[in-house]
């Protein structure tokens, strides 16, 4: 909490927080929209999410305090949640399973440092496979609806980022449709 009050309403402080803001928001949009649709908990009829805002609620609280203990943006939805849900968790019972191992690794940490980034990719793909059921509701006969969905799934990888490739496939969507003179879509 050692704050720096003489740059708060800088340009260059207005920037970062814009940035950070977004990130943090594609980020966290994304994986809940991916999480619930393969939880089966977006609601049929008005294709919502019931309860997001307490999701974005804690998310904000997150970013917010780990902001003001000194770490980088504190991401409290995590696609990882899918090997959960793909294994019946709905409630939260999972995640707190989770947290409680986490904070037994702690003190396991050395051991677990010493193992190599690359060792966790074989998991990463399985989360991958978890997250790509939904792509059977695409329209690829819609070419305004499928050339978004697909450059976004293939500028995640790519961009090492969940928000980068969000930010692209939404760009891209918004001009489709400009061009194919659907506007109010």
């Amino acid at each position: 909490c050692q704050f720096e009050w003489d740059n708060i309403l800088s340009l260059d402080m207005l920037a970062v927080v814009f940035t950070f803001l977004f990130i943090d928001m594609f980020d966290t949009v994304g994986t809940i929209v991916g999480v619930c649709t393969k939880a089966d908990m977006i609601d049929k009829k008005t294709g919502r999410i019931p309860r997001i805002k307490q999701a974005f609620m804690a998310d904000a609280i997150a970013t917010t305090a780990g902001a003001m203990l000194g770490t980088s943006t504190t991401t409290t939805t995590y696609v990882e949640s899918a090997s959960s849900v793909a294994q019946g968790g709905r409630t939260g019972l999972t995640a707190f399973a989770v947290a409680a191992c986490f904070a037994i690794a702690l003190f396991f940490s050395p051991i677990f440092l010493a193992i190599p980034a690359a060792a966790t990719a074989p998991v990463l793909v399985i989360v991958g496979l978890f997250m790509m059921s939904p792509i059977k509701n695409i329209d690829f006969d819609n070419y305004a609806e499928s050339i978004p969905a697909f450059v976004t799934i293939i500028m995640m990888p790519m961009a090492y980022s969940i928000s980068d490739g969000i930010l692209i496939g939404m760009i891209l969507y918004v001009a489709l449709h400009i061009l194919c003179g659907k506007f109010k879509k």
